[in-house]
């Protein structure tokens, strides 16, 4: 990033003269004073502590010029604003603006990350790209994202996260995408917005910032059509949609399939049949932005995720773990079930699943717990082990199905060692065992456990 204090001074309102300071060239912009290198610029934020007590750190580091909510004494030279943080947002906008770059926008209760880095290393083969890096999803991550993209940067993907009703609003008006891709909307998070509706009204408000132009992929989904704009261009993905999968084979740890755009068969080097619509999603989105056939494929077929959260490990005793413990919501649940329940047992294993209590679900928390229960069938999954207090909800449903030596529950969330224990006796050489639950279950350490 090469801006000058000036001009960033313009770009932002800045309310004292910093005509009084030597015009500096700002090499980045960074909000950790510890982070800070020569010629940066320090953003003060609010958090824990108000970062206004670091602006000393920050030039110690070798920071140039701070940005400040209060006036500064000292010969610091510095920008007056009235928020920080919007400062750097309208920064970030109009940094998007000046370097010209295309926006790909991607948000959804699940696969958005998998899908950003499959769109990213499509483009990359063709166009200079960068991506959101981590996490950074929110109303700092993004702008942060933005305003550390290299400076010969043509493509950016970039993550839109949401807490609440309007965060997609305020990410989208800052970025303006070109394309813009909803993978689902699911149950993530309910407990904040009260219903699927809102969730999906919250999702599409990725929208906003497009203005009527460019192109919007989404789900075939009836609760997105309402907040659908009346002259926004639409794709719809899903069975007999305008873009679809077909032909799909899973493997333990590959997918093959095709879609009706491209010629050629897709190999993806991942589980999940999900990740089958996430890769098509980005396939097309190449194919949109004139990606040759041959360079999607080979990027997908050489695809390395940011975090793969659901990945194959070894127990010490020689079991498969299917690990999906970084967090969990209903769909997400459901969709890892019906993947671990379509993939071949071993010769002379048991297929047995762990599942531990989702959070956030709001009221309904109980009758999506329960409702798991569709996607466990005795026949293909032989042992279930269900852990948490909201687990009970589902415990009572499988109850009514399982043999009570085939199921086991423990309903406090500090038994990790007991379960783990439970697990052992059950777990042979050759079995499957799929854990899923979210993060704060501590489903890792019975990971970790197994496989040591």
């Amino acid at each position: 990033m090469k801006l000058t204090l000036q001009e960033i001074a313009s770009v932002v309102g800045a309310q004292n003269d910093v005509s009084l300071f030597e015009d500096l060239t700002i090499n980045a912009i960074e909000f950790d004073s510890r982070q800070i290198k020569t010629g940066d610029l320090f953003l003060p934020l609010q958090g824990a502590r108000d970062g206004h007590e670091f602006i000393g750190t920050a030039f110690a580091n070798g920071a140039v010029a701070t940005f400040s909510e209060k006036n500064i004494t000292s010969n610091y030279p510095y920008i007056l604003v009235v928020d920080c943080l919007k400062a750097f947002q309208d920064l970030a906008q109009y940094y998007l603006e000046k370097m010209r770059v295309d926006v790909i926008a991607i948000t959804g209760s699940n696969g958005k990350t998998t899908t950003k880095d499959m769109i990213a290393a499509i483009l990359a083969t063709t166009y200079k790209t960068y991506k959101t890096q981590g996490n950074y999803n929110n109303e700092i991550g993004l702008p942060y994202t933005v305003l550390h993209m290299p400076d010969d940067t043509e493509k950016i993907v970039l993550e839109m996260g949401q807490d609440h009703l309007g965060d997609i609003a305020l990410l989208s008006n800052l970025a303006h995408p070109h394309i813009s891709v909803v993978t689902l909307i699911g149950e993530a998070h309910l407990e904040f917005f009260g219903s699927r509706e809102k969730i999906a009204e919250g999702k599409m408000q990725i929208t906003q910032g497009m203005d009527g132009h460019g192109i919007l992929i989404a789900p075939a989904d009836k609760i997105i059509n309402s907040f659908l704009p009346e002259k926004q261009k639409v794709i719809r993905f899903g069975a007999d949609e305008d873009i679809f999968v077909t032909e799909l084979e899973e493997h333990k740890n590959y997918l093959n399939f095709k879609t009706n755009f491209l010629d050629n068969e897709i190999k993806l080097p991942v589980t999940g049949k999900y990740n089958a619509t996430n890769a098509m999603i980005a396939s097309y989105v190449g194919k949109l932005l004139n990606v040759s056939e041959e360079k999607i494929i080979s990027a997908l077929a050489q695809l390395n995720l940011t975090r793969n959260r659901t990945e194959w490990k070894k127990a010490a005793n020689g079991a498969d773990i299917l690990s999906d413990v970084y967090n969990a919501n209903p769909t997400a649940m459901k969709l890892i079930l019906e993947t671990f329940s379509s993939i071949p047992a071993n010769d002379g294993g048991k297929k047995i699943a762990v599942l531990a209590d989702m959070k956030e679900l709001g009221d309904s928390e109980l009758a999506l717990h329960a409702a798991m229960i569709k996607s466990l069938d005795p026949a293909v999954i032989d042992y279930v082990f269900l852990f948490g207090p909201l687990m009970q909800a589902l415990a009572d449903e499988v109850a009514k199905v399982y043999p009570t030596d085939k199921w086991h529950y423990l309903a406090q969330a500090d038994q990790v060692d007991d379960l783990t224990e439970q697990i052992q006796k059950v777990l042979g050489p050759n079995d499957q065992i799929l854990l899923k639950g979210s993060n704060s279950m501590k489903l890792t350490q019975v990971v970790e456990c197994l496989e040591k």
